[in-house]
């Protein structure tokens, strides 16, 4: 496997889709702007799946948006993936949420936007790695050149806007005396803008691009509704993906230290920057989760020798979790509690869970 890479300054973006498509270049392009990762999978010089980290260019959001799905509707199909491992679309389609065909359209506007972002970028650093990622179970085979010809169009024009535009964290403000506007995404914008909402915030809590919002805005702008706010301070080092990565990494620390206010405090700070970000929806829950697994172990003395209040062949006739099954292989009616939780590769408020739910089932007791 070959690799390159380099700036992104030194060999732009569009140099590079056109280098891979020219040489029909199968592999994985991944590009990095600060906190921000991107990976565009090809095959034959074909573009067949992206991948981000930036909530803009996630799937769910997308088919969210285009009204496709309730947001209600995403996160139960989220947490079934998380049980099961499908892929989301999979899930979505066996539930008659959406077609075959919506899907795959879907995929392929949110492929599209995730290239179209990278063209925005000041800066930035690109590794190419031949034949990495090469298979992907819902190919979409896009050609590179049209989206070299739109990304270096918006390229451009974010110029041309930035020239209005101090920068990402640039704020708003409703003209004085201005008329609020009755279409419902200019609404939207005008209501984010009074309330305070940066670009790159009213870009969240729009399901948009940056570049999206920023001609919308400027458009409220042309037509003596908003205004660019002067009093707010832009700092052009804030980044909300940072941000929001860092929240995600503070909650799965302190959730794994048994933390649970804090965890519960970092995904409502994620929740605050990005309220649609369905990853610290399923955070919540888990410590909600968490939560109770300790108040079920704590309950659990770990002196008791537990033994089984059932037959084996009673066993047999009920249905048990691989984890509950493992534990249940581990009674002998000689080990207490606390010599069994050290042969269990389970954490230890999940084991201690796990007996507190067949004591309460009255699989086993404890003497």
């Amino acid at each position: 496997m070959s690799a390159i890479s380099g700036e992104l300054q030194a060999m732009e973006l569009a140099d590079l889709l056109e280098w891979m498509a020219r040489r029909a270049k199968t592999g994985t392009l991944h590009l990095t702007w600060r906190s921000t990762h991107k990976k565009l999978v090809v095959r034959d010089g074909l573009l067949d799946a992206t991948g981000s980290n930036d909530p803009r260019d996630v799937l769910g959001q997308f088919l969210v948006r285009d009204g496709l799905l309730s947001e209600q509707q995403l996160f139960e199909a989220l947490l079934m993936q998380e049980k099961d491992r499908r892929m989301l679309g999979t899930i979505l389609i066996s539930q008659g949420l959406i077609t075959p065909a919506q899907l795959q359209q879907t995929l392929r506007e949110t492929a599209e936007e995730t290239v179209y972002g990278a063209f925005l970028w000041p800066e930035g650093r690109f590794e190419f790695h031949s034949w990495e990622d090469a298979d992907t179970p819902l190919p979409l085979g896009l050609a590179l050149p049209p989206l070299m010809e739109e990304g270096s169009w918006r390229q451009a024009e974010w110029e041309r806007m930035r020239e209005s535009l101090p920068g990402p964290d640039v704020s708003f403000r409703p003209r004085k005396g201005a008329v609020p506007p009755t279409e419902a995404d200019a609404r939207r914008l005008y209501e984010l803008a009074n309330g305070g909402y940066s670009l790159s915030r009213m870009s969240l809590e729009t399901r948009r691009s940056p570049f999206e919002t920023a001609a919308h805005l400027l458009s409220l702008c042309e037509q003596g509704v908003l205004e660019v706010d002067p009093s707010v301070r832009h700092d052009s080092a804030n980044d909300v993906v940072a941000a929001i990565d860092q929240f995600h990494k503070t909650a799965t620390t302190r959730l794994q230290e048994g933390r649970f206010d804090q965890a519960l405090t970092a995904y409502e700070n994620v929740l605050a920057l990005d309220p649609l970000n369905q990853l610290a929806k399923k955070g919540v829950v888990s410590v909600g989760e968490a939560r109770r697994r300790a108040r079920a172990g704590s309950k659990v003395p770990l002196d008791k020798v537990p033994v089984l209040k059932v037959t084996a062949m009673a066993l047999t006739k009920l249905s048990f979790a691989p984890q509950e099954g493992f534990v249940l292989s581990r009674i002998n009616g000689e080990w207490n509690v606390r010599a069994i939780l050290k042969l269990c590769p389970l954490p230890e408020d999940e084991a201690l869970a796990i007996f507190a739910r067949l004591i309460e089932q009255k699989v086993i007791d404890l003497t």
